[in-house]
């Protein structure tokens, strides 16, 4: 042991100068000559030995040839010029990269130039109604937010009486479905007793005081498991809350459920199971926020909160037959939720009506001084704005070929009948999919160390187009690349400028994969909601097809919800919203329920 603090620096010094006297005698082009800069390519070399032939196979993955002088040079001096970049994560110094350390570089939706969305805050809901409490619970169950906060706020409704009903509801429907990783039953009853104390003493904080709600599993809650729906994280109990999951409790809502979510946000497979759609349960419930469509689809909550990254809450919306929200990339922190991409991860509401998601966007909106990419903005929404004059944009192509359907050619046609104008709009021919790479390396880093060390092969899902397979595949992305497409990403965004100086709005096909990707690169808000049904002759699923175990078939077709997604300007949800409103009223199909819940 070093008795001295000299002692162990003068051994560190004669150490060092030992290790650099080896490394100068091994590579000779190390600058000796004061006031000689350091060169690239003239450290110690590091790592395996590599070999032209090792460039010649690599060059497969990056599509980039080489020629054999090209190869011999690059081979010859790897080691000591690109190697030693490995040394954060290879050694021998190797640095931890904190779960919650977000990349230096971040993303403004809003380019140069841009406006921001709207100048001030204005929130009108619909007015209160005249509508009796329901007798029956399971109207209730099925009640939207915007009619139970009325019925609560004039005490006609007890927040506990409304709790045990999901819970009850939870108890004999979730085994169907199969939505719940963690049910919060004491903690919810608690928070409803609180809720109708401080109701009945005059205390009341807003319209989700007392309204039972789930969490999408990537919610951090205080004591209470968030698990990811992975089996690397299924014990994980943070100490901490969300700041979603905190604002939502400042609001007086009640948590009653953690619900299901497709392993580290993928599809609908987690460590319990499959989860299903209510209204067709021979098919899984899309994802990867399946649990928040399949519980509010089947009245298990009132309402829930889902992320989407690339489709998350549209999907399941979609399959499910509810009303998603995926909010402007920026709007909601994300602090205290699960990190799959940096650099497109949202949180939205998920709820049986336009105004609802509204409801809840209202209560978590704005920056908590955490995220980094979360920026002060405005919410401007009347619930009775009128919609006559808005235009709103369509590609003529694309309602005319699947996944267009007949539901959303009839909402393109109603458009006139509601005083607004359709604007056809184009964009150019480029393949956006090339936009998933930055997904995949950012998915890869956030996901590094249970990939190293292969706890991922836990997962249930292991698939080819699984997360196992894409994180381990994306070691091998090239960097230049990823590059290049953060360049496209603008190029896309200053596209999406250009339609969105001549539109209010988008009117799209849910499922385009064109505008479900560029979007959410470009952070564009979206609001998916039912407006008629289809019929399917066969279950669908968010997997790639396997032929040995194919999709069950229907004869006769079974009849599900389909919907349309609206694409707003950014920070400008309220207009959507209006839009919404008007094809909610227009098509009349929302309260229509699964069979069987």
């Amino acid at each position: 042991m070093l008795n001295s603090r000299r002692e162990f620096l003068t051994q560190s010094t004669l150490a060092f100068l030992a290790s650099s006297t080896a490394a100068l005698a091994q590579n000779p082009a190390t600058p000796t000559t004061p006031g000689a800069p350091p060169a690239f390519g003239t450290a110690p070399a590091v790592g395996p030995e590599v070999t032209p032939a090792t460039f010649a196979e690599a060059e497969k993955l990056v599509q980039f040839p080489l020629t054999e002088k090209d190869r011999a040079q690059a081979a010859g001096n790897w080691r000591s010029a690109m190697a030693p970049l490995y040394e954060r994560r290879i050694g021998p110094r190797k640095v931890e990269l904190p779960a919650t350390t977000a990349p230096y570089s971040t993303v403004n939706s809003i380019l140069p130039g841009q406006p921001s969305g709207p100048s001030n805050n204005q929130f009108l809901r619909t007015p209160p109604t005249s509508e009796k409490l329901p007798k029956s619970d399971e109207q209730i169950a099925f009640a939207p937010v915007h009619q139970l906060s009325h019925w609560i706020e004039t005490r006609q409704l007890t927040s506990t009486r409304l709790t045990n009903i999901y819970l009850d509801r939870i108890a004999r429907l979730n085994p169907k479905i199969n939505c719940i990783i963690t049910l919060t039953r004491d903690h919810a009853l608690a928070q409803a007793k609180a809720a109708d104390a401080e109701i009945a003493s005059g205390h009341y904080r807003g319209p989700l005081h007392g309204i039972p709600w789930g969490a999408k599993d990537l919610l951090d809650t205080a004591n209470i498991p968030t698990t990811y729906g992975a089996e690397p994280f299924r014990n994980r109990i943070p100490t901490t809350d969300a700041t979603v999951t905190q604002r939502l409790n400042e609001a007086g809502a009640v948590l009653i459920a953690k619900l299901s979510l497709g392993a580290l946000a993928l599809n609908d497979i987690w460590f319990g199971g499959q989860t299903m759609n209510p209204w067709l349960l021979e098919e899984g419930s899309s994802g990867s926020s399946a649990g928040p469509g399949a519980a509010t689809a089947a009245g298990l909550v009132a309402f829930a909160i889902g992320s989407e990254t690339g489709g998350s809450i549209v999907s399941p919306s979609m399959r499910c037959g509810v009303t998603g929200l995926r909010p402007t990339y920026g709007r909601v922190p994300r602090t205290g939720a699960m990190t799959l991409c940096w650099s497109l991860d949202k949180l939205g509401p998920m709820a049986r009506s336009v105004e609802d998601t509204m409801l809840v966007l209202n209560a978590i909106t704005g920056p908590d001084g955490k995220d980094v990419a979360c920026v002060p903005s405005h919410l401007n929404f009347n619930a009775q704005f009128p919609v006559a004059g808005l235009r709103v944009g369509y590609f003529p192509q694309w309602m005319k070929e699947p996944p267009a359907t007949d539901v959303d050619r009839a909402a393109l046609a109603a458009l006139p009948s509601l005083g607004i104008k359709p604007v056809e709009v184009t964009l150019p021919d480029w393949p956006y999919d090339n936009l998933d790479l930055i997904l995949f390396a950012e998915s890869a880093a956030a996901f590094e160390d249970i990939t190293l060390n292969h706890a991922v092969d836990t997962l249930k899902a292991q698939v080819p187009d699984a997360w196992p397979n894409t994180f381990r595949q994306s070691r091998f992305l090239s960097a230049v690349d990823y590059v290049q497409a953060d360049r496209l990403r603008r190029m896309v965004a200053q596209q999406m400028a250009r339609i969105m100086a001549q539109v209010d709005l988008l009117i799209v096909p849910s499922l385009r994969d064109e505008m479900l990707t560029l979007t959410n690169f470009t952070g564009h808000p979206s609001l998916t909601l039912r407006t008629g049904f289809v019929e399917v002759s066969e279950a669908r699923s968010d997997w790639a097809p396997d032929p040995n175990n194919p999709l069950p078939k229907f004869n006769p077709p079974r009849r599900v919800p389909h919907g349309v997604t609206l694409i707003g300007r950014l920070f400008d949800e309220g207009n959507i919203a209006s839009a919404g409103l008007a094809l909610e009223q227009h098509f009349n199909v929302a309260k229509e329920t699964p069979p069987g819940f």
